[in-house]
């Protein structure tokens, strides 16, 4: 969940360090530091809260040196508070440690290291590293690192720095994701990619229990056993700019205009119209595994889990194959009934959610054939599926997903569609046109974007609203979960989702004057039924906010309070109907003051459970 970075070279480290840091702000966290070594010392900085008051210390007391190590962190053991901030150091200050992840046995080796005479003064996991390194100690630092991670049971992601040795830098991992740069006499260590972007393209992915030993020469990778492992190299393709706001007031805003792009993007090559045929080679599933299917499960979390729930409608309705939408928090811990007649499907922007990783893992232990949706080439997930959906949104730095919601919206109906083809129940007309509408909708959705006051001044009508209820049904019932994730997430109102026939069985006895509705009521097979319970609503004086099919004149009679979106196919409606919800909850929030990129108490990758 946290960003670490890391440089060795012969530029300064605190100005790669930092504006690394800078680039990983969108993952969330609560404190930041940086270590380095200069004339064989070390020294660090660390400031509670944002960056702006490490950036502070660093002008009134700046850290010299060529090589150091940096961390933004989100508490798991401790408070967020100075003293518990990255870089920790061990008992005598020359080993310096960053880490992300969460050692479980932290407790019995730091009572085991303080009965060996080792003072701990902060509250974290983390310190325990710097001490078992210490501990481990025998003149040479490798060894050491190797040794006493052999000693910890969890997650980890580790940079190392130490006096002992001023010109190494040693990274590793395990179930937490982390990267190497490779430079001009000068390397990096990072947790996403967007860090180290602007200085290299060249990347070395760790694989868990891997270690790094970066020098300005060069990088060696070795196993926990010493041995040396060759690996590859990858380049990157992203842009830089791509990571910036390009004139736009937040990255979220500016990632809600991307989305037209972004679904051309992610069909790509993969329709072909006059043949009515799907491309997703990369799936590496068979027509004869396809027609043996007998179950799915969808496994996600968060944004992820609702467009798997989309996905769900979408799936049965053109393929004919049962399929159950789980939390990968919950999938692993609940003996799944999961055998090789079953295809797993997990999705994660990233790429390293792990508790979707998790699940990934206890498919596959299950004779479950496992294909991913992933945003992130070369991450852990995209490594260890059996076959990887990309979905080419480029980086996502809004915290609040957008974009990448929606590609993976796309995703699953290009899924959809090839299983049904393959089922040989979608036939070649209906695919043809299905196809022909998916490439309808960037510009279907450009149009919603060119006009926004309507949203603009509804905003402003409930900004202080302190509850929403969000109505759907049918496909567009986790599209209502999806609004009202985004409300909550980036401008704190409380807001709930529900199935629109299942609002006279409770939710209803909330409903008064001081309750908005938002309704979501585009043309379908049931929208004589929703707007029944629109009537339900007002005749409780609750205050209707209506979605609705461009040309719906009927629902006039009932709220002023309208949105339109343009027609399309109602197994696509969805992927348009989400894009109105994400502006509103981006102008509410705007009014409210909010910080619509970098909401409280979130993150943008959760890679610890």
């Amino acid at each position: 969940m946290c960003g670490i970075v890391g440089y060795i070279g012969s530029g300064e480290a605190t100005e790669y360090i930092f504006d690394g840091l800078k680039r990983l702000e969108y993952r969330g966290y609560d404190s930041a530091g940086i270590a380095t070594i200069a004339g064989g010392s070390m020294d660090r900085r660390r400031g509670e809260g944002k960056l702006i008051n490490l950036e502070k210390k660093l002008r009134d007391e700046p850290l010299a040196g060529t090589i150091g190590i940096g961390h933004t962190r989100w508490a798991t053991h401790g408070r967020p508070t100075e003293f518990n901030a990255h870089p920790h150091t061990d008992g005598s200050g020359k080993i310096t440690v960053v880490h992300n992840g969460i050692i479980e046995n932290y407790m019995p080796l730091k009572e085991k290291l303080i009965e060996k005479g080792h003072r701990f003064v902060s509250q974290t996991d983390t310190e325990v590293l710097a001490h078992l390194i210490e501990d481990e100690f025998d003149g040479d630092l490798e060894a050491a690192v190797r040794a006493a991670l052999k000693r910890v049971e969890g997650a980890y992601a580790i940079g190392v720095i130490s006096t002992h040795d001023p010109d190494t830098l040693i990274a590793g991992r395990k179930s937490s994701p982390l990267i190497l740069g490779l430079g001009d006499n000068e390397n990096f260590i990072a947790s996403d990619v967007p860090a180290i972007l602007p200085y290299t393209r060249k990347i070395i992915y760790l694989e868990d229990e891997e270690i790094a030993v970066l020098t300005r020469a060069g990088v060696t990778v070795k196993g926990l056993d010493g041995n040396v492992i060759e690996k590859k190299t990858e380049t990157i393709e992203w842009n830089p700019v791509l990571a910036e706001k390009g004139g736009y007031d937040h990255f979220m805003l500016k990632e809600i205009y991307e989305q037209p792009q972004v679904i051309r993007n992610t069909i790509g090559g993969r329709t072909d119209e006059e043949h009515a045929k799907i491309y997703l080679e990369e799936m590496a599933l068979t027509v004869e595994e396809v027609k043996k299917l007998k179950h799915i499960y969808i496994v996600a979390c968060g944004t992820a889990y609702y467009s798997g729930f989309v996905g769900k409608y979408m799936i049965e309705q053109l393929a004919r194959v049962q399929v159950e939408v789980d939390f990968a928090s919950e999938f692993r811990y609940r003996n799944p009934i999961v055998d090789e007649t079953t295809l797993v499907i997990v999705i994660s922007q990233s790429g390293e959610t792990a508790d979707t990783l998790a699940a990934l893992r206890e498919a596959k232990k299950r004779g479950a054939k496992v294909i991913g949706i992933v945003n992130v080439k070369g991450s852990s997930i995209a490594r260890e599926v059996d076959g990887v959906l990309y979905i080419h949104a480029g980086p996502e730095i809004g915290v609040a997903s957008t974009k990448a919601y929606m590609a993976m919206l796309i995703a699953l109906i290009l899924i959809a569609i090839q299983f049904g083809r393959m089922r040989e129940l979608v036939d070649v007309p209906e695919a043809r046109r299905l196809i022909r509408e998916l490439k309808r909708l960037p510009r279907l959705i450009e149009r919603t974007l060119a006009d926004v006051g309507d949203l603009q001044e509804i905003s402003e009508a409930y900004f202080e609203a302190r509850d929403f209820l969000y109505l759907g049904r049918g496909i567009n019932f986790p599209t209502a979960m999806e609004g009202a994730l985004k409300l909550k997430e980036i401008s704190y109102i409380h807001a709930e989702a529900y199935a629109a026939g299942e609002m006279k069985h409770g939710p209803i006895a909330l409903i008064d004057r001081n309750m908005p509705v938002l309704c979501i009521a585009t043309k379908s097979d049931t929208y004589d039924k929703v707007l029944s319970n629109i009537q339900e609503v007002k005749a409780r004086e609750g205050h209707i906010i209506a979605l609705v099919t461009e040309g719906d004149e009927e629902i006039l009679k009932y709220t002023r309070d309208v949105i339109t979106v343009p027609e399309t196919e109602e197994v696509l409606s969805p992927i348009v109907n989400v894009v109105p919800l994400q502006l509103l909850a981006y102008y509410i929030a705007l009014r409210r003051g909010s910080d619509v990129d970098q909401p409280r108490n979130l993150a943008k990758s959760v890679t610890v459970e």
